[in-house]
């Protein structure tokens, strides 16, 4: 557990920069020079026809920098989501696995619990650190030193509901993110409406122009941040839905496999 940390914290880190210069470039080449390009179109349509209806465009409705923000943020947080979940689906690999070898009808006395934990001991050190190879040397050990088959259920059951706990701790910084992007949103709305009021003087002569634009803004940004914040809130459910499976299926692993079969 020691050594996933710091490259967590790395792989944190470098997806933030990662993501933020992917966004960034993506705007300063294609989003912000064609939502210039509509805004001017729309511009002389207006001054030639005062009948045209400006046609709503997806350029326009991302360009501002509140709306490049809540991207950013949602790509961070979809990379770390993406980490946790590839973390999760290593450690439901080795459920397949036949850690515990033996045949139909025997039992598992306290002298056998130490050739039985040599096939867990014998996974790559990776593996080891998995929640079902912990849970399994824990159970062992207590059973041999206890003889106790209460005490070993107990053990699984503890460190499969500490494990859960851990893991939904750990889903802290997607909270603050989910959290994040709609407050950007009415960061953007507040902006927005300030520039309106400041240009409330145009509108009283007739120029609306700039009101509408900034009014633009204000919405514009309180929408696409909540887009963005109910995808990630129902990715990271999905998330913590399959870290909870998780732990439960160790715990039924372990109940059917080896608690099942402890005779004391």
């Amino acid at each position: 557990m020691k050594k996933q940390l710091p490259v967590e914290f790395i792989y944190q880190f470098f997806s933030l920069i990662i993501a933020g210069i992917i966004i960034h470039a993506i705007y300063v080449s294609i989003i912000r020079p064609n939502a210039n390009l509509v805004l001017e179109h729309q511009a002389i349509q207006i001054n030639t026809n005062p009948e045209y209806v400006p046609e709503r465009s997806v350029y326009i409705l991302v360009r501002d920098l509140e709306q490049e923000a809540c991207f950013i943020l949602m790509f961070w947080a979809m990379s770390l989501m993406g980490y946790k979940a590839w973390l999760t689906i290593q450690e439901k690999r080795i459920l397949t696995l036949d850690l515990i070898p033996r045949t139909q009808g025997t039992s598992i006395l306290p002298e056998d619990s130490r050739e039985l934990s040599r096939p867990v001991q014998s996974l790559p050190l990776t593996q080891q650190s998995f929640l079902l190879s912990r849970a399994l040397l824990t159970a062992l050990h207590r059973f041999r030193s206890t003889r106790n088959i209460q005490d070993v259920a107990n053990a699984v059951r503890g460190i499969c509901e500490a494990e859960a706990e851990r893991m939904d701790s750990e889903l802290s910084m997607i909270r603050y993110i989910s959290w994040a992007i709609p407050s950007i949103g009415f960061l953007g709305t507040v902006r927005g409406i300030g520039q309106a009021l400041g240009q409330a003087h145009q509108a009283v002569q007739g120029n609306i122009a700039g009101v509408t634009q900034s009014l633009g803004v204000a919405f514009n940004s309180t929408f696409v941040a909540l887009l963005i914040s109910i995808l990630i809130m129902f990715l990271m459910h999905q998330l913590q839905l399959a870290q909870e499976r998780l732990a439960l299926d160790v715990e039924e692993y372990c109940d059917s496999r080896l608690i099942q079969h402890l005779q004391s």
